[in-house]
């Protein structure tokens, strides 16, 4: 590998952080997400019962589940993608979780999407991937609690496919399973059977979800499914040790090509994760694997550009989260044994930046002038009964409910960030925004 390279000025302040503390707010934010009646336990007291009418286009009870960011669509395909890679953090980092005393609440996390899902796997061949439509939600500003616009509901089928979307399920419900096998069996064997079906209805009837489900193409439209088939085949390997999954990874990965994927891990890119997730099997490692994390995670470090005070700049939209999401994927490369100093400073010196070191917070309720003013509508609303509409969200005063715990988008490439709602690009907030930041945090706590 390449020699490490710091790019932090010797003038910041480099503070250690309470991870632990970040692991707990984190799965905050994710209460404050929540659709559907809420539990007995709810620590986000000032949410309450919403979308209790969410139904499929039979009748089906379609309850639950995470809403997406600021908004109310419950979109599948980013939902299934940050369960996935928060069960993966648990998996991976059970201990880190236990020492945060955190460990009830990212079982309670992870369940809350996989319950939704299983409700959504209607029949064989017939999952629900969206509810609520875009352009509707987002004429609303308000409090989840209030809603009265309509709720479509939009699935795929064997007629309908999305190959993209039914294969991160089952990635996503594989490795549930695993978080699951010994604390609840028969849940984790329920998880694995609806992972197997949607993955058989992935290959089986291939196609992208977003054609199928045109609402979501202007939101999350997908750019292919070939990842998701592996990436898919891979947990699926890693959950019943099945080594049929594991060929039909390997046999996809090079039908496909994967080793010339960008090298981004995110809602629509899972190349770099497949490729995380099965270097390291039977005891060994697969070269062609690791080389392309290797590759991943020295261009990162060494030659991806970099804002003034030092982000590893991947996007101009969601700065942060890729940065948080590409560090988890070169922190699990480092926990395997690789370059394990090299990638774990980078990690630590990358979510240094999010949580202060470069002058503020990027993270509601936590640290050195953390936003206030994020773009989420349930937050920015006072409690029921008062008035919450488009006079809040234009108004200069901060949100009244703190979210905690929630990553916002971040600054751009020059280190420019205002907390402003109306700016969805650098303050919005998103379930998969946290997803790769917190299992990251997990494997920093995890010493």
């Amino acid at each position: 590998t390449s020699h490490y390279k710091s790019y932090f000025s010797l003038l910041l302040l480099i503070t250690s952080y309470d991870y632990g503390e970040l692991i707990q707010q984190s799965l905050l934010f994710y209460e404050a997400q929540r659709s559907g009646k809420l539990p007995s336990d709810q620590k986000v007291t000032w949410r309450k019962d919403s979308a209790l009418n969410d139904k499929g286009q039979n009748g089906e009870d379609l309850t639950g589940g995470y809403y997406d960011a600021g908004d109310y669509v419950k979109f599948g395909f980013p939902m299934a993608f940050t369960t996935t890679v928060l069960s993966w953090g648990i998996i991976s980092h059970e201990n880190a979780y236990i020492k945060a005393n955190a460990l009830d609440d990212a079982h309670k996390a992870v369940k809350w999407a996989t319950d939704y899902f299983i409700k959504c796997h209607v029949s064989e061949y017939e999952f629900y991937g969206q509810v609520g439509k875009g352009e509707l939600d987002h004429d609303y500003w308000g409090r989840p609690e209030d809603m009265t616009m309509k709720r479509p509901a939009y699935k795929i089928d064997t007629q309908n496919p999305g190959s993209d979307l039914a294969a991160e399920t089952a990635a996503a419900l594989a490795a549930t399973s695993i978080v699951f096998n010994n604390v609840n069996s028969s849940y984790s064997q329920t998880l694995l059977s609806h992972a197997k079906q949607l993955f058989e209805f992935a290959d089986k009837y291939r196609g992208k979800y977003s054609d199928s489900i045109t609402d979501a193409d202007e939101y999350y439209g997908s750019s292919g499914y070939k990842d998701e088939l592996v990436w898919a085949a891979a947990w699926l390997y890693k959950a019943t040790q099945d080594d049929s999954y594991l060929t039909k990874a390997e046999d996809m990965y090079d039908e496909f090509d994967l080793k010339s994927n960008d090298g981004s891990f995110d809602w629509d890119s899972k190349a770099t994760g497949a490729q995380n997730l099965c270097f390291y099997q039977k005891q060994q490692i697969k070269v062609k694997y690791y080389n392309r994390v290797e590759e991943y995670c020295d261009y990162l470090i060494n030659d991806e550009k970099r804002t003034p005070k030092g982000l590893v700049f991947i996007s101009e939209w969601g700065s942060l989260p890729s940065v948080a999401m590409a560090s988890f994927i070169c922190l699990e490369a480092a926990k395997d044994g690789h370059y394990t100093n090299t990638y774990r400073n980078f990690a630590k010196e990358q979510m240094g930046y999010i949580l202060g070191d470069a002058g503020r917070s990027f993270v509601v309720g936590y640290g050195n002038n953390p936003p206030s003013h994020e773009q989420h509508a349930s937050s920015s609303c006072p409690d029921a009964p008062a008035t919450c509409d488009w006079d809040t969200f234009d108004g200069t005063q901060a949100n009244y409910h703190v979210l905690y715990g929630a990553l916002v988008a971040g600054p751009d490439s020059q280190d420019n960030y205002e907390d402003i709602r109306s700016d969805y690009v650098h303050n919005e907030v998103a379930c998969d925004y946290n997803a790769g930041f917190q299992s990251a945090l997990a494997a920093l706590y995890d010493i």
